[in-house]
């Protein structure tokens, strides 16, 4: 008979009726028992950041009996960190993160491995420190984390679950899982820094990276069980002030995605910038287009362009992608050209958008100044 004590290499008088009594309601669920309950004990899992993600992920996954635990991040708790990562306290300001998680698992379960690790994860040192894990958490807030994670997860074959969040929203997925897409499918470059305000800038409520956070520990654990369905090719889009959720769909067949490349080449009319004066034209004309609008929701208020079809504001727009049509041509403006400017570099950076989208020039002032007087400018 298995010993649940063998799962630790500390053990003690009884502990295998404490743990049977500890997981029994894992156990008794048929698609866990006690063989599952034996996997999680047996399994590694590798957290990159414990913040506001890695907080409920390392608490719940530390719960649920993950027999070894790496925890990497160089950061020390600050004080402003309190507001969401919620594995930290008062006391812990000022120290290191990854000893502050530890402290806190230990706390919780004084038989699991916690492995802390002072380390900021980078292209150079990621296979070194993800090599061994069976799933990786992404709880980062950078670009360059993330591309690290993927490369080598996809470099030493290991499923890893990202999660973002940003104001009021959040963002979740699972790559490189059973040949499934990887994070560049999704992101083939890193994105223009104006599409990637940090929560610092932004701000983030923290209840939100609990919601997330707990996702990805419930994510972990069906793929260490191999039960269930994942998010494999699926990106599940969270928007808390309305509590509604989208689901994109990732990976498109490559020769889908030529098909749609060559329509959409063929059926073009517009170049990458628009004047105002040929917008005016083309909307007369009754072209067929798609006005976005990347301001903030003040300015909206405050002027708009008649037939505008959406507003997303221009750092929302990796996470609310799906919203953009497929087949139609895309005009983006703002105040003035800048920020839409980013937004169709980045567009135009992806296969379903390169060949037709455009920035309006000289945004809704210029459209105000040539085209419509009536425009409030501001």
């Amino acid at each position: 008979m298995f010993h649940l004590y063998d799962w630790y290499p500390q053990g003690c008088e009884n502990v295998e009726e404490e743990r049977l009594e500890r997981y029994s309601r894992h156990i008794v669920l048929d698609e866990v028992g006690l063989g599952g309950q034996i996997r999680l004990a047996n399994s590694v899992v590798t957290i990159v950041g414990a913040g506001g993600l890695g907080s409920p992920a390392l608490l719940y996954l530390a719960a649920a009996g993950i027999g070894r635990i790496k925890i990497i991040d160089d950061d020390v708790v600050d004080e402003s960190n309190l507001q969401r990562q919620v594995i930290h306290s008062e006391s812990e300001v000022g120290r290191s993160k990854v000893k502050s998680a530890q402290r806190r698992l230990e706390a919780l379960d004084s038989k699991i491995l916690i492995q802390p690790i002072e380390e900021r994860i980078s292209p150079e040192n990621a296979e070194r420190l993800l090599k061994g894990s069976d799933v990786v958490i992404d709880g980062t807030d950078s670009f360059e984390a993330r591309y690290s994670i993927n490369d080598a997860c996809k470099n030493l074959g290991i499923p890893w679950v990202f999660a973002s969040v940003l104001r009021f929203e959040g963002q979740i997925s699972v790559f490189n899982y059973e040949n499934g897409p990887n994070y560049r499918d999704l992101f083939p470059d890193f994105p223009p820094p104006e599409l990637a305000p940090s929560c610092a800038d932004a701000g983030v409520l923290g209840a939100i990276t609990g919601i997330l956070g707990s996702i990805q520990a419930a994510e972990a654990i069906k793929i260490l069980l191999k039960i269930g369905e994942t998010l494999s090719g699926r990106l599940l889009i969270l928007d808390a002030m309305t509590m509604k959720t989208r689901i994109l769909k990732i990976g498109v067949p490559k020769e889908q995605e030529a098909k749609e490349v060559a329509h959409i080449g063929s059926s073009n009319p517009i170049s990458r910038s628009t004047h105002p004066t040929k917008l005016k034209s083309m909307i007369d004309d009754g072209t067929e287009l798609f006005l976005l609008d990347v301001r903030r929701s003040d300015e909206e208020a405050i002027a708009t362009i008649e037939g505008t079809n959406l507003r997303i504001e221009h750092f929302n727009i990796p996470s609310r992608i799906d919203e953009l049509p497929l087949h139609v041509p895309i005009i983006v403006y703002c105040h003035s050209g800048v920020r839409s400017a980013t937004v169709v570099r980045y567009l135009g950076g992806l296969p379903a958008f390169e060949s037709r989208v455009s920035n309006l020039v000289g945004g809704i002032d210029l459209w105000s100044r040539d085209v419509d007087q009536n425009v409030p400018r501001y």
